[in-house]
């Protein structure tokens, strides 16, 4: 039996003939019961994720030969411009399994293939179910390994070929590059404290922002006095709509004025901040901080963030397909697959268009490849390529002139015959 009629059973019971949208999300929920890690509670962490997994999802991948033309008839075409797997769009299949690079440190995919050996699906695979067991008795370059995935429900495991799983690690190992490791790992201590500071505000919040009170009194009271006094003051402070509270005569309170600005609480979960961002080598502007930059530079941003963000992680995915989608004989003829990064790289419509028609002048792109830029159709012999006839190489600088004149020389010839 396949396995991915094996992964089935984990939607389709005996007394099931519909797969239902809460079972699905069970099985891609993060802790099984639909709940959500403690660490996504912290709201830099969550946006680091985001970004990442948003902006690997909206870039197109294709398939291109050695003269970089899409390649449309291949098995995998289908599969990554249109459906996934029989639940998934191309962009949410890419967006999970980016989440689980970085979360988990592993993102893991099955490769469905039929008999024939082509592809007819990509199935994503928790990591927290998956393990590599490494054959490590021979010689050190010729090691061995396979994927074990345990079914959560069934608790069945199923040994997969590492050729038929596509693995993107994060880049911190400490076994080689075979398994990756979470940035959550690496700031466990940092996002302990940013999530105890969260806490902190929450709490002051229910408190509606007033600092503790002191209640000072003449005298002593039981435990049980104590409380029940503590308790009608915070009832009454509590009340909506109320200004004032009163207390028993002989009684007094004393706010104890707790400043965030004193113990620099603000300064330090901004920076607190900063560095998660910066594990993640996502800029200050994605998190809405332009204390250091303006709205008006995006382009500029937007090109650093792929730079520096994004290209690493773009190369493993791309090598990664082509080493496990592709065959050696493919290989070689130059097939490989391309993320299409223009959509990340797009400028504001004047200095789109400036680009364009420096490109189509210069003769890089044709009229027609430049309308496809702007999601235009084909015109009509728009697929030549125009460039300045002025041009010439250097070793023909000055052949015009050279030209003009020996036809004058040779008209003053005639002239004088």
């Amino acid at each position: 039996m396949k396995f991915f009629d094996r992964v089935k059973k984990f939607f389709n019971s005996s007394d099931e003939d519909t797969i239902s949208l809460s079972r699905i999300n069970e099985l891609f929920s993060i802790n099984g019961s639909g709940e959500y890690g403690d660490d996504l509670s912290e709201i830099t962490y969550y946006t680091c994720l985001k970004v990442l997994s948003e902006s690997i999802a909206k870039i197109p991948i294709y398939l291109l030969d050695s003269d970089k033309r899409r390649v449309m008839e291949h098995d995998t075409t289908p599969i990554l411009q249109f459906s996934a797997n029989d639940y998934q769009t191309p962009a949410a299949f890419f967006s999970i399994l980016e989440y689980n690079r970085n979360h988990y440190g592993n993102g893991y995919s099955f490769c469905q293939r039929n008999r024939s050996g082509d592809l007819e699906a990509l199935i994503p695979l928790d990591p927290r179910y998956t393990q590599i067991y490494i054959n490590n008795t021979g010689n050190f370059t010729n090691i061995k390994y396979f994927y074990l995935y345990c079914d959560p429900r069934t608790g069945k495991s199923y040994s997969l070929n590492y050729e038929d799983v596509i693995h993107v690690r994060s880049w911190i190992t400490e076994d080689n590059g075979i398994v990756g490791r979470s940035v959550r790992e690496i700031l466990a201590r940092m996002l302990q404290g940013s999530k105890a500071s969260n806490k902190f505000l929450s709490e002051l919040y229910n408190r509606g922002l007033i600092a503790n009170l002191c209640v000072k009194y003449v005298g002593d009271l039981k435990k049980e006095s104590q409380n029940k006094l503590l308790q009608r003051i915070e009832e009454q402070a509590r009340e909506e709509g109320r200004k004032m509270f009163t207390i028993p005569a002989g009684f007094d309170i004393i706010p104890l004025d707790l400043k965030l600005t004193d113990s620099q609480f603000l300064q330090i979960k901004q920076y607190t901040a900063l560095q998660i961002a910066a594990a993640f080598s996502i800029k200050p502007n994605f998190l809405n901080d332009y204390s250091k930059s303006s709205y008006a530079n995006a382009t500029a941003q937007n090109l650093s963030f792929y730079v520096d963000s994004l290209l690493p992680i773009i190369t493993y995915y791309e090598q990664e397909m082509n080493r496990k989608l592709l065959t050696l004989e493919e290989l070689k003829r130059g097939l490989h697959f391309k993320f299409n990064i223009g959509v990340l790289l797009r400028n504001d419509p004047t200095a789109q268009a400036d680009i364009i028609q420096k490109l189509i002048q210069s003769g890089v792109y044709s009229i027609n490849e430049a309308r496809n830029l702007v999601d235009r159709e084909p015109c009509e012999n728009g697929d030549k390529h125009l460039a300045n006839g002025s041009y010439v190489s250097l070793e023909d600088l000055g052949i015009a002139y050279r030209k003009n004149q020996t036809a004058g020389d040779e008209i003053n010839a005639e002239s004088q015959e």
